[in-house]
Order: structure tokens, then C-alpha cells, then sequence
């Protein structure tokens, strides 16, 4: 390697193999992946197109939305296009900085991810258990506050995986079995001790995605507290339909997440190889594709501001 011999720790590239075991089917498993991130990129810059023009949604709820729509562009975009040209093109070679790079900012974005849904959650339990505070607590600032802190939270738990992945050598070859440059994807490949990225990689999971899941079931659990105490069936249901959309939300990105997540580390001699690389390149790619569908098929506003988008109706746009 440009790291083809032992005396060089450092491969000047990696090669990314795709799916392993079916290359000869790359063309047809890119057919989905490239619609999907068609559908991704369409509804979640149209989502925030129209959040940020219709006066309507200008609420803590869509600003969130938002945010989360922002970043599924973003994560989808840093991994499709490379995946895209693996399966169509047979481009395997990523520059070793640029696979930190993409690393870096799968794991980051992910992250991200994890702590908008949070947010969201914190939202619903908000705007559930004290409306009449509602406006006052989550204000414009309050917002962009939670946001940037969220960004923070991620990129500073996320830098360490670049500096621990880069000092590993890399004496064993450079060719990856995945669609994209996944940490212990590429840890794996060296024949270091990778101990320090394993042990990371679960502090990480702990400090994000369990203390993020945590926060949403204590949010839920209060919110269902609230709404069963209501004394209308109708205002229950009213109530708890605000909460449908982030609850499918949270299903379709974290079970792939998790799944990934353990099978990496615990169960990935039982599943075959190729499984485990399909459902992990699905997991950065479904919750983009389907979070717009899920909001625009379940949330009113967001449904009556497309119609009249698309029937010419600008009354509503600024």
C-alpha cells in the first residue's frame, strides 16, 4: 500500500470495499440508495424551506425540525456520494485524512442527531406539562443556546476518535470492508492495540446516545403522566398526537443505531458480514429519508403548508 509495506504505519489511502461478498450486485443495491437520498435531500431542504418562509411554524417545535432536517442533509451528504461512486464507478480509494475527515463527521453528525431528538423530546414535555410557560421558557435565544451546546457536546466527544485512530499503525494493509469510514471500521484494520478506541467508543455511547434515550423516556413518562390526568378523551388524544411524529422519529434512527452499535462489538461473528454493512449504510440514510415523510404525513401544519406551497397559495409566506 501507499502504506502496501510493513515499514509504513501510515497508508497514504484506504480502500473501501463496498458491501463484501456482493459486489456483483453493487449496481442494483445502489438503486435504492441513490433514491432514497433523492427523497432525503428534497424533503429535508424543502422541510426547511418551507419552516423557515411559512409564519405558521415559526414555533420552538419546527425550529427544532429544523435543526434536525439540517443535520440528516448533512449526514446523508457525507457518505452517499462516496458510497454512490463505490457501487457505480468502482472509486474504492479515499485519501487517509479524508477518511478521518468523513469519520469525524459521520460519528459527529450522528451525535447531533441523537441530541436534536433529545431536545425535541425536552420540547413535547414543554409544551405538555406547562403550556401556559410554554412561549416564555423556550425562546428564540433559548434555542439557539440548546443548539449550539448540542453541537459542542458532539464535536468535543467526537474529536478524540481522529487523534486515537490516527496514531495506530497500520502495518497490515488498507483495505476496509465498509461503504464509508466507520471508527471501528477503520480501528480494525490496524494491527495496533485498538483497547483505547473500543473503551472510547463505549464512553461516548454512554455520554450521547444512552444519556440522550434516558432524558427522552424521562420526558415521556412525564408527558404520559400529564396526559392521562387529562380529563377529556379528546384533549388526550389531542396531546398525545403532537408526540407521534418524534416517537417514529426516535424508532427509525435508533434500533439501526443500536443494532450497528452492538453487532460491532458483541454480536458481529453471528450475523453475516454483509447484513451488518447494508443495515449500518441504511442507518445514516433512513432516519433523512423518512423523518420528512413521517412530519409531513403526520403533523397538520406542516402538511397545510406544502399544499399551499404547491397550489400557488404565497398568502402565507413571507
Amino acid at each position: 500500500m501507499s502504506g502496501g509495506n510493513s515499514s509504513c504505519l501510515t497508508p497514504g489511502f484506504f480502500i473501501l470495499n463496498g458491501v463484501p461478498g456482493l459486489e456483483a450486485a453493487h449496481i442494483w443495491i445502489s438503486l435504492p440508495f441513490c433514491l432514497m437520498y433523492i427523497i432525503a435531500l428534497v424533503g429535508n431542504v424543502g422541510l426547511i424551506y418551507l419552516i423557515g418562509h411559512e409564519q405558521a411554524l415559526h414555533r420552538p417545535m419546527y425550529y427544532f425540525l429544523a435543526l434536525l432536517s439540517s443535520t440528516d442533509v448533512a449526514l446523508c451528504t457525507t457518505t452517499v456520494p462516496n458510497m454512490l461512486c463505490i457501487f457505480w464507478f468502482n472509486f474504492k480509494e479515499i485519501d487517509f485524512n479524508a477518511c478521518l475527515a468523513q469519520m469525524f463527521f459521520v460519528h459527529m453528525l450522528t451525535g447531533m442527531e441523537s441530541g436534536v431528538l433529545m431536545l425535541m423530546a425536552l420540547d413535547r414535555y414543554m409544551a405538555i406539562c406547562y403550556p401556559l410557560r410554554y412561549a416564555t421558557i423556550l425562546t428564540n435565544p433559548v434555542i439557539a443556546k440548546a443548539g449550539l451546546a448540542t453541537f459542542l457536546r458532539s464535536v468535543m466527544l467526537i474529536i478524540p476518535f481522529t487523534f486515537f485512530t490516527k496514531r495506530l499503525p497500520y502495518c497490515q494493509g488498507n483495505l476496509i470492508p465498509h461503504t464509508y469510514c466507520d471508527h471501528m471500521s477503520v480501528a480494525k484494520v490496524s494491527c495496533g492495540n485498538v483497547k483505547v478506541n473500543a473503551i472510547y467508543g463505549l464512553m461516548v455511547a454512554l455520554l450521547i446516545g444512552v444519556f440522550d434515550i434516558c432524558c427522552i423516556s424521562a420526558s415521556y413518562t412525564m408527558i404520559l403522566r400529564a396526559v392521562v390526568s387529562l380529563s377529556s378523551a379528546d384533549a388526550r388524544h389531542k396531546a398525545f398526537s403532537t408526540c407521534t411524529s418524534h416517537i417514529c422519529a426516535i424508532v427509525i434512527t435508533y434500533v439501526p443505531a443500536f443494532f450497528t452499535f452492538f453487532t460491532h462489538r458483541f454480536g458481529g461473528h453471528n450475523i453475516p458480514h454483509h447484513i451488518h454493512i447494508i443495515v449500518a449504510s441504511l442507518y445514516l440514510l433512513l432516519p433523512p429519508t423518512m423523518n420528512p415523510i413521517v412530519y409531513g404525513v403526520k403533523t397538520k401544519q406542516i402538511r397545510e403548508g406544502v399544499l399551499k406551497f404547491l397550489l400557488g397559495d404565497k398568502t402565507g409566506f413571507t
